[in-house]
C-alpha cells in the first residue's frame, strides 16, 4: 500500500488552516497565495482554491477588496475578518492538541 493518498488528504485537511494563517497578518491576493502554498510544499491549484475562499468567505470568514493593478487586471485581496481570527485561534488550540497527540504516539508514550 502506498502513502501517497493519505499524504494528499493529509495536505488537503490542512490546507484551509494554512490559508487562514497566510491571511492571519496581512492582505494577500489569490496568485501570492497560490506562490506561498507552493513554497511550503503544498500543492494546490485554482480549482483547489477558489472553492475554499469562496466557501470561507460565505461562512464571512474572510472579506476581500479590490485593487487596481499596474500589470494587468485589478486584484483581489483576501484578509481575515474578526470571526475568522477567531476561527484562526480555535484551529490553532486545535492544532497544537493534534501534534501533541501524534508526537506523543509516535515517541511511544502514555498519556495520563
Amino acid at each position: 500500500m502506498e502513502a501517497k493518498n493519505t499524504i494528499t488528504q493529509m495536505r488537503r485537511g490542512i490546507l484551509e488552516f494554512c490559508i487562514v494563517s497566510l491571511l492571519a497578518d496581512n492582505e494577500i491576493y489569490t496568485a501570492e497565495l497560490i506562490t506561498r502554498l507552493k513554497a511550503a510544499n503544498l500543492i494546490v491549484t485554482e480549482g483547489t482554491l477558489y472553492p475554499m475562499l469562496n466557501r470561507l468567505l460565505k461562512g464571512k470568514l474572510l472579506q476581500y477588496r479590490w485593487e487596481e493593478s499596474d500589470s494587468g487586471p485589478p486584484r483581489k485581496y483576501y484578509s481575515l475578518t474578526e470571526e475568522g481570527a477567531a476561527f484562526l485561534a480555535q484551529l490553532d488550540s486545535a492544532w497544537q492538541d493534534i501534534t501533541t497527540s501524534v508526537e506523543t504516539i509516535r515517541r511511544g508514550e502514555q498519556s495520563e
